[in-house]
């Protein structure tokens, strides 16, 4: 059995490749790489992807080894509907738990938002999509429940390779912007209702932008 501590370590890179888009949906592991990478030996790595593999991020495959989870549209928008409803309640747990620090983060992550769309920068969708994980991120935390935290974090690094690319459509960052301004509104003015509601509606995608999203990152 491997060392926490060094299981743990390649858990955290094979993640901040996710979140980073280095490791993208249906990407092959390759277990030496990351041995050298983290300078450990093979067994922490196969703990590592057996965990992540349990999380539902990694698929073993009989013939092509461990890949990072690719959703098919069915499967997507099932994780959607699930991530949705995470979203929605955290959202409504803000507006009912914010505190004033939090606040005032949650107003300049919307206003970097705004900043970023009035300043067209509409090609730069990578860093559009930095500053929508900040806004997330503030009310998710600001639910004040760990566990609820935890597991939007796992379901959107299921779906997050497709978020990213999504701000690459036309007016797509615009709309988020507004949508974000909207939610904010309803949490700061403790409206846990309309927000949860706003939240919800964020997540409103169509199966043909699903099926856009998905094609995007083949």
């Amino acid at each position: 059995m491997a060392k926490p501590k060094q299981t743990a370590s390649v858990t955290d890179t094979i993640i901040a490749w996710i979140d980073r888009g280095d490791l993208l949906p249906g990407g092959q592991i390759d277990e030496k790489h990351l041995m050298d990478i983290c300078g450990v030996s093979r067994t922490p790595v196969r703990e590592a992807l057996i965990q992540l593999e349990a999380d539902g991020l990694m698929v073993r495959h009989p013939r092509k080894g461990i890949r990072v989870f690719e959703p098919t549209v069915e499967e997507f928008l099932s994780i959607l509907e699930l991530h949705a409803n995470l979203e929605a309640h955290a959202t409504e747990l803000a507006a009912l738990r914010i505190s004033p620090t939090q606040k005032t983060e949650l107003t300049q992550a919307v206003a970097a938002c705004r900043d970023f769309a009035s300043a067209d920068q509409a090609g730069n969708h990578t860093e559009y999509y930095a500053l929508n994980m900040q806004f997330h991120e503030v009310i998710a935390l600001a639910s004040a429940n760990p566990f609820l935290i935890d597991l939007i974090k796992l379901n959107a690094r299921k779906l997050m390779a497709y978020y990213r690319l999504r701000y690459r459509t036309t007016c797509a960052i615009e709309t988020s912007v507004r949508e974000h301004v909207t939610i904010a509104e309803y949490i700061l003015n403790h409206d846990a209702k309309a927000a949860r509601q706003a939240m919800a509606d964020h997540f409103n995608y169509d199966r043909e932008t699903v099926m856009h999203m998905i094609a995007s990152v083949r």
